[in-house]
């Protein structure tokens, strides 16, 4: 859920915004969404009706559907090839290994207290 504010009708509440939802029901100019909310300790499923223009798809769906067919056409590629190959997301791991090479090194001692002008 993203307020318009060109539209003012239907507009969730501000706690509703940049929330993801399910939508369990839909009529003519808005539709219901199911968001929890945290009151307290604990979560509870808010049923809310929203106007149409403040609602969008969640990207994130999308992107794993994307991954999955891009799984998909590299596990039937490997098979054809019969090379095994994982599609698991891996971590990226450590950076490699570099060496520094300073301009010039400069050491610092503290100055002696010699007391003079108390």
């Amino acid at each position: 859920m993203k307020g318009n504010g060109a539209v003012h009708k239907g507009m969730p509440h501000k706690f509703y915004h940049g929330k993801t939802g399910v939508v369990w029901n839909v009529t003519k100019r808005a539709v219901g969404v199911e968001v929890n909310k945290l009151v307290g300790n604990r979560i509870i499923a808010k049923r809310i009706h929203v106007r149409v223009e403040h609602v969008n798809h969640s990207k994130s769906r999308q992107e794993f559907l994307d991954r999955a067919k891009r799984n998909k056409e590299i596990r039937a590629k490997a098979k054809a090839e019969g090379v095994k190959y994982d599609v698991k997301r891996q971590m990226p791991g450590p950076r490699p290994a570099v060496f520094i090479k300073p301009k010039k090194i400069t050491t610092l001692n503290a100055l002696t207290y010699t007391g003079i002008g108390h």
